[in-house]
């Protein structure tokens, strides 16, 4: 008598290899590790029982594919035993691939995309405009407030005011400013109408005086103060970095593909020009930017804090308020007072030309006034619609 283990048992289905759109009949050999595939007496493929899984099937019988197999490949029996015997050999028959994705792991992967966007939106846009502005050349910075102040003149059409002797006085306060502030550019300071007590800047040199804000100064140190201010964003170029940040992708895309006045840049040139808002450190920059320029005039840094101060108390529930720009607080009245040098010269203007600046705009009228209000009130809602 023979000591040889009994042949392996032998169940009969049905194969396809992957490869061959065909059908063969097959054995099967139920071996240690591996189901074994027999055609014609020759092992044509084994299949470990741990890679194993179970495939779509529409009747009773057992459809298998092998996680190591062609992709395609298919086996199909129908021996009842043999059914049993492989779900207790093939602990992965009703599991996964090793390669498969849970729904777990799809919704930590969501998460993490979307951290990783709001992550690039926070941090990574305000990075990139801080790196890109700096870069910029100033024929571009130009081009782009060129297209802000385009969008200004259509939320106020023809709001400039231009009385000879208000322009005098506001071109000799420009030119002592620029002189003490030593800009990296020429700014180019004029005024405008409008109620909104308010002053800023555009990337390459504009700055705009309302005379809303004119309104409600009561000396001439508080005009220059702000003036000033607005010529420290213009020189640490925060209005570039703002239209970067807050443009976003469009920006970037458009800035690539030489599109700088394309539909993005526009719409926030004319939603964004009165509703700025530059962050802490920006302001405090440009405040002691401010406070240099009016040390080396002999001038005291103080009434610029006043001024916002004072506007920003009785307006705050108001829709068009230097709040908006400036965003102010004790602290940083208190840090102005700091750096004030106090008057060491004298006034940058005479009483005249301070009473000329101070009626730059008078020839417009209340009818004027009203009318650019309204159109900028259109035009801004019209903006805020298309957003």
């Amino acid at each position: 008598m023979s000591d040889a283990p009994p042949p392996p048992e032998a169940t009969r289905a049905i194969y396809f290899d992957g490869v061959v759109n065909k059908k063969r009949a097959v054995t099967l050999v139920f071996g240690e590790d591996a189901l074994e595939i027999v055609a014609e007496g020759a092992r044509v493929a084994a299949w470990p029982y741990a890679e194993m899984r179970r495939a779509p099937a529409g009747d009773d019988a057992l459809r298998l594919r092998a996680t190591s197999a062609p992709e395609l490949a298919r086996l199909q029996l129908s021996d009842p035993d043999a059914k049993i015997r492989l779900a207790a050999l093939c602990p992965a028959l009703d599991g996964a691939d090793p390669g498969d994705v849970s729904s777990r792991k799809i919704v930590l992967w969501s998460l993490a995309a979307v951290g990783s966007i709001l992550g690039l939106l926070f941090f990574g846009v305000p990075y990139a405009a801080d790196v890109i502005a700096d870069h910029i050349p100033l024929a571009l910075e130009q081009r782009l407030g060129r297209v802000a102040e385009n969008q200004l003149r259509a939320i106020v059409p023809g709001a400039r005011c231009t009385a000879p002797s208000g322009v005098a006085a506001l071109r000799k306060l420009s030119e002592k400013l620029q002189a003490a502030a030593d800009l990296r550019m020429p700014a180019n300071i004029v005024a405008y109408s409008s109620k909104t007590p308010n002053a800023f800047a555009l990337p390459g040199g504009s700055v705009f005086l309302l005379s809303g804000l004119l309104a409600k100064a009561q000396n001439q140190d508080e005009v220059v103060g702000v003036l000033a201010h607005e010529l420290g964003h213009l020189q640490h170029r925060d209005h570039v970095r703002r239209m970067i940040a807050n443009g976003g992708g469009a920006y970037l895309i458009g800035l690539l593909f030489g599109d700088v006045t394309g539909g993005g840049a526009l719409v926030f040139a004319g939603k964004e020009l009165f509703f700025a808002s530059h962050s802490r450190e920006t302001e405090a920059a440009a405040d002691a930017f401010a406070a240099q320029a009016l040390a080396r005039l002999g001038r005291p840094a103080k009434p610029l804090g006043e001024l916002l101060l004072r506007i920003t108390g009785p307006e705050e529930n108001g829709a068009f308020t230097i709040l908006h720009d400036h965003p102010l607080s004790e602290e940083r009245l208190q840090a102005l007072a700091a750096q004030d040098k106090g008057a060491r010269s004298p006034p940058l203007l005479s009483d005249e030309e301070w009473s000329a600046l101070k009626g730059i705009c008078a020839g417009r009228g209340k009818a004027a006034f009203e009318n650019d209000l309204a159109a900028a009130s259109l035009i801004l809602a019209k903006l805020g619609a298309r957003q």
